[in-house]
């Protein structure tokens, strides 16, 4: 597998007082290029918990995760941190954008933190927004825009460096039922576009069934 996202038997394990919780017991899952994932499970099965993982925001107590063809398991925090700037893009339910910033200086920042130049890293902070349909609102900040349009920035700034993985996690969770269909409908056609392999968690049934594949979390392990 040379780009793309796999789990091979990933199992993390919290304690719940003197009790353990097996939270992850042996996950598998294998995600090819522009193919998209929809992860659904009950509340407090470890969606989020397994997107960290996948992130390599948080270490599994066992097995392996393989990111753009490379193990990560024997990576140090500085190897993790180099492949996150790489290859990972991340989207969370709440858009976690700097207000301080416009939404093209949001997008253009991941950019020169990665050592694009600035000239370079606007220019595709802007072709981004504008397939986004934000041209008009590139210099607003965050406070000056709509839920959907906040969101919509945040899809840009996590394809900015053209990641090989894409992880959701509720990406429309704080939007209305209509925002959140655009909302997605873009994210989709944008992901389709860069052909990175994406996996997204949400509690929508129609959107996980618009995806290529269905996988749900249940006690511990994909099915």
């Amino acid at each position: 597998m040379s780009e793309g996202l796999k789990l091979q038997g990933v199992r993390r394990t919290f304690l719940q007082g003197k009790e353990e919780l097996h939270v992850l017991n042996g996950a598998e899952l294998s995600i090819r290029p522009g193919e998209i994932v929809a992860l659904v499970g009950p509340s407090g099965a470890g969606k989020s918990t397994l997107l960290h993982i996948a992130g390599l925001l948080e270490r599994p107590d066992a097995g392996e995760v393989w990111l753009a063809g490379e193990p990560c398991g024997k990576l140090g925090d500085d190897g993790r941190t180099r492949l996150r700037r790489l290859h990972l893009g991340f989207v969370y339910q709440y858009h976690h954008l700097l207000p301080e910033f416009s939404a093209v200086e949001n997008i253009v920042l991941p950019q020169m933190i990665a050592g694009v130049g600035k000239a370079k890293a606007k220019a595709k902070a802007l072709v981004l927004l504008d397939r986004m349909g934000l041209a008009k609102r590139a210099e607003h900040r965050p406070g000056q825009l709509s839920g959907g349009e906040q969101q919509r920035v945040a899809i840009c700034r996590a394809l900015a460096n053209d990641p090989k993985v894409l992880l959701a996690d509720e990406p429309t969770g704080n939007l209305d039922p209509h925002t959140s269909e655009g909302v997605f409908d873009q994210l989709i056609a944008q992901v389709r576009t860069s052909g990175v392999a994406a996996l997204i968690a949400t509690h929508n049934p129609e959107l996980a069934r618009r995806m290529d594949r269905i996988v749900r979390l249940e006690e511990g392990v994909l099915r």
